[in-house]
């Protein structure tokens, strides 16, 4: 019999064993984040472009919202900019720039890391969980996680990975497969220039077997079906991301959910013309004509950084073909906009029906 009050709801102090995934860049409101863990799982604020101030606020904001366990995901990669071949991806960018009539181009471009600041504000405002990608907090920084009784979340896209996070001292590790929407969180590029692409039904029980930290099961996870899956491969929750993109509490556009429920399992594709790092979305017009030009984006963050007026014109004009529609490989179990505790509420519900 499945048992679905699982070690990481003992580990988090959590009723469910669901985790939101801490989506950067606007997704993951307050109210989103709050609503997940009012209904009994681990909300996730995702804070990696954040400044610290905002960063604060936010924390702050949640607190009065829900006295339940939190999360906040911050990135663990060095964030060096390159900005070598600017005028060359511009040429390339400069099309989407004109239809969009952003007519302003900065002169010089540099990338914010506020990652050490944001690793300080979650310790002074005393969140229980920080979780990260592309890597794992400094020795500095997990000693300090664990002087303040923090827990540490790495995110991993292979069995390496896991154990390097369980020899730095994480609580868990969540296993991402490659069905998983958003940047993929391999941590050397350099090996895996693409991140590692090992599917979830795979990656999981290996990463199971090889560490002795709880495991949580991502990528390509909707419904109750998933985490009943994921809990018999031996992991101990699901980390969901795009079911809760399309939550009535998500900060994603309307135009960005709609996309969502218009798209299907073949819809998305893994690029780095975005942002410099691999990243599963679904496929647009940006995806596609950046890489017909053949000019290899910069890397990350500095091709984030050059995009950033892009995506934020097109945001605003409503046009999903020149925004970044991150999502995973499950949308076409995704339809509607529902409220996040409802979601929480109906994945558990199916869970539960399996287990009898």
């Amino acid at each position: 019999m499945i048992e679905l009050k699982t070690e990481i709801c003992k580990l988090f102090g959590i009723e469910l064993p669901i985790v939101q995934a801490g989506m950067a860049g606007g997704s993951t409101t307050v109210e989103l984040v709050s609503a997940v863990s009012e209904a009994g799982g681990l909300g996730t604020f995702g804070a990696a472009y954040m400044t610290p101030d905002a960063l604060r606020s936010s924390i702050e904001e949640m607190k009065k919202r829900t006295s339940k366990p939190f999360a906040v995901n911050i990135f663990a990669a060095d964030a060096r900019d390159d900005f070598t071949r600017l005028s060359e991806v511009q040429q390339v960018l400069s099309r989407f720039r004109s239809e969009l009539t952003i007519e302003e181009l900065s002169s010089s471009y540099a990338s914010s890391d506020w990652s050490e600041e944001q690793f300080e504000v979650c310790l002074e405002q005393g969140v229980p969980v920080i979780s990260t990608a592309f890597g794992c907090l400094t020795p500095q920084q997990m000693k300090k996680a664990k002087e303040r009784g923090v827990l540490v979340v790495t995110m991993v896209t292979t069995v390496e990975e896991a154990k390097l996070a369980e020899k730095a001292g994480v609580s868990a590790v969540v296993a991402q497969g490659s069905e998983a929407g958003g940047h993929r969180s391999t941590f050397s590029l350099e090996k895996h220039p693409n991140g590692a692409q090992v599917g979830t039904m795979s990656l999981v029980p290996q990463v199971v077997d090889a560490v002795s930290v709880p495991v949580i099961a991502a990528g390509g996870i909707s419904d109750g079906r998933g985490l009943v899956a994921s809990l018999v491969l031996g992991a101990s929750a699901v980390q969901i991301g795009t079911r809760f993109l399309s939550a009535a509490e998500s900060g994603a556009p309307a135009v960005y959910k709609q996309a969502i429920f218009d798209s299907d399992e073949e819809s998305t594709v893994i690029t780095k013309s975005f942002s410099g790092r691999p990243a599963r979305g679904i496929q647009n017009r940006f995806i596609k004509e950046f890489e017909e030009a053949g000019t290899p984006p910069l890397p990350f963050p500095s091709q984030n950084t050059i995009t950033k007026d892009i995506r934020a014109a097109a945001t605003k004009a409503g046009i999903p073909d020149f925004m970044s529609l991150w999502a995973g490989q499950s949308t076409r179990m995704v339809t509607k906009e529902v409220a996040a505790a409802d979601i929480v509420a109906g994945i558990m519900e199916e869970a539960k029906r399996l287990c009898d």
